[in-house]
C-alpha cells in the first residue's frame, strides 16, 4: 500500500549534508537527505502523516465535495501515515534492500516483485482494516475488505509498478525519495477515496 515514503537507506550514501552548500543557502533537499540520513524512521513517518494529510484533504474538498471538513476521518487517515505507514516502510525496503542486492533492470524487477505482489495486497488489507476500525466501524472491516481491497491493489499496481521500476532505474538515488512521494500524494488521494466510500449492501 502506498502511502510512499520510498528509500533505501543504502542509498543515501554519506547523506544530504554537501549538496548545495557551497553557497550558504538553504537548500530544502540537502536538509530533507540530511534528516533522512541522521532521522530516517522520524523523518519518513513526518513525511508520510504530511502526505496522508493532504492526500486526504484533497480527496475530501475536491473529489467528495464536502461543505465541513471530517475532522475525524482526517485524524485517522493523518494518523496512520504517521504511526503505520511511514515505519512500516521504512523497515520493508531496508529489508528489501537487503533482499535483493542485485544492480540495474533486474535488480528493480526482482524489488518490485516483491514489493507490488507479496508486500502491497497485505498492506492495504492491513490499512483498510485499520482505518475502519479506529473510525468506530469494527463490524465494516469484511465487507469494506470485500468490497474495496481488490480494487485498490488493482489502483496501486496500475500506479505503482511502472513509476518504481522507472524511478529505480533512472532517477538519481538521492532524488528518488522525492520523485517517489509527488506520487505518493496522488495515491493517498486515491486510497482516502476508496478507504471512505460508502458500503453497498448486497
Amino acid at each position: 500500500m502506498r502511502v510512499r515514503v520510498r528509500v533505501e537507506d543504502g542509498d543515501l550514501g554519506g547523506g544530504g549534508g554537501g549538496d548545495g552548500s557551497g553557497d550558504g543557502g538553504f537548500s530544502f533537499l540537502s536538509w530533507y537527505l540530511t534528516a533522512l540520513d541522521k532521522y530516517p524512521v522520524a523523518t519518513k513517518a513526518i513525511t508520510s502523516a504530511i502526505l496522508t494529510l493532504i492526500g486526504d484533504l484533497i480527496c475530501q474538498f475536491v473529489i467528495n465535495r464536502v461543505t465541513k471538513l471530517d475532522l475525524k476521518r482526517t485524524f485517522v487517515f493523518t494518523f496512520l501515515g504517521l504511526a503505520l505507514v511511514g515505519p512500516t516502510l521504512h523497515f520493508w525496503y531496508l529489508s528489501l534492500s537487503k533482499l535483493v542486492t542485485m544492480p540495474g533492470a533486474s535488480g528493480a524487477f526482482l524489488r518490485l516483485l516483491l514489493d507490488q505482489f507479496v508486500f502491497s495486497p497485505i498492506f492495504i488489507g492491513v490499512f483498510l482494516c485499520s482505518l475502519v476500525t479506529l473510525e468506530g466501524r469494527p463490524s465494516q472491516v469484511v465487507p469494506k475488505l470485500q468490497q474495496e481491497w481488490f480494487s485498490s491493489v488493482l489502483a496501486n499496481w496500475q500506479l505503482w509498478i511502472p513509476f518504481q521500476f522507472l524511478n529505480f532505474l533512472f532517477v538519481p538515488q538521492k532524488l528518488q525519495v522525492l520523485a517517489a512521494n509527488m506520487v505518493a500524494l496522488a495515491w493517498n488521494v486515491i486510497l482516502s477515496f476508496k478507504a471512505h466510500k460508502e458500503i453497498i449492501i448486497k
